[in-house]
């Protein structure tokens, strides 16, 4: 009866001498355990495959259904097929991007003298999956670039331009060995040129400097909120220098660039806006309290300082979330 064309109006059930099939005996059992005269067996089917029944059973002595209700019951069942396959669809939709987005975050490279981790956490609504991502590598020369974006928008279209953006940025990076800022310029020209309607942020970061130190942070920002430097002592500022335009905006112009100490054991994290903004409340609020819980995790090691700030800050985000930490540390 699944596999048919429609409902199945049932007006009684053979004895249980007279079930000559499985069917006949599921109808026994059936109107036995409901105390039924009558029901309605109808198939939830979407793109020709069922994937459940609804069953509507009449009992007592009313009037057993006819024809009026089985129409009605077959047009209830046909929209719910069609809810249910709408948001399979929706959900299926929603993992690929998360796939996608999981498949391009990078295995964080091993460099003796730099602590690192990395987190990424999918929305906790289906409606958000979008384009964070982080990334980090060795460029030629043996500085250690650091990355984190957002492209807008919260759908798989999302995830694919960010997959495109992460690819460029490293092509040009590694190509070139440009100072940040001209890098990002070169990543913006190209976004341009080949995704016009696409826009995102981007932080693109240089660790230099030799084993033991002394180490410098050059980095430019492409309308990202502007990463935190938490010292061993648990001092916390923001390097709010060097940041410009969002890439997709004007790529002609060009993009200003800071340098900054970075002590030893101290930690710079770069970070989306999921990790702290949230309805009915300002963004400096949000910054402040990014600031207060750093600050408190400062001498934790950095897999604990990420778990730690997605916990406390995170959990209640609607929105995907990237961090990436890294902490300088002496090699002897």
């Amino acid at each position: 009866m699944l596999r048919g064309a429609g409902p199945l109006l049932l007006t009684g059930a053979p004895s249980p001498g007279e079930a000559g099939s499985p069917l006949d005996s599921g109808y026994v059992d059936l109107f036995a355990r409901m105390g039924a005269s009558s029901a309605i067996v109808a198939p939830l089917r979407a793109r020709g495959t069922v994937f459940g029944a609804l069953t509507v059973a009449r009992t007592g002595a009313r009037k057993p259904f006819g024809e009026e209700e089985l129409s009605l019951v077959d047009g209830v069942t046909r929209n719910l097929a069609l809810g249910v396959e709408r948001a399979r669809l929706f959900q299926e939709t929603r993992h690929i991007a998360e796939r996608l987005q999981r498949s391009l975050l990078p295995v964080l490279p091993r460099i003796p003298h730099l602590r690192m981790a990395a987190r990424y956490a999918p929305s906790s609504t289906t409606a958000q999956v979008g384009g964070d991502w982080y990334d980090c590598f060795t460029v030629p020369g043996g500085q250690t670039a650091l990355v984190i974006g957002d492209v807008t928008g919260h759908d798989i279209e999302a995830a694919v331009a960010m997959s495109q953006l992460r690819s460029m940025l490293r092509g040009i990076a590694i190509d070139r060995q440009e100072p940040p800022g001209e890098v990002l310029r070169r990543l913006d020209v190209a976004n341009h040129t080949l995704y016009q309607e696409a826009t995102a942020t981007c932080i693109y970061a240089l660790v230099t400097g030799p084993a033991n130190g002394p180490w410098e942070l050059k980095h430019s920002s492409a309308g990202h909120l502007p990463p935190l430097l938490t010292t061993s002592e648990g001092h916390t500022r923001y390097l709010d220098e060097g940041s410009g335009l969002l890439l997709g905006m004007e790529p002609d112009m060009p993009r200003p660039a800071a340098t900054d100490a970075l002590p030893a054991h101290s930690t710079v994290l770069l970070y989306t806006d999921g990790l702290i903004e949230r309805r009915d409340e300002s963004l400096d609020r949000a910054m402040e309290r990014l600031r207060d819980h750093a600050a408190a995790l400062a001498h934790e090691p950095l897999d604990v300082f990420c778990d730690e700030l997605l916990i406390g800050l995170g959990a209640d985000s609607t929105d995907d979330i990237a961090v990436l930490a890294v902490r300088p540390v002496p090699s002897h």
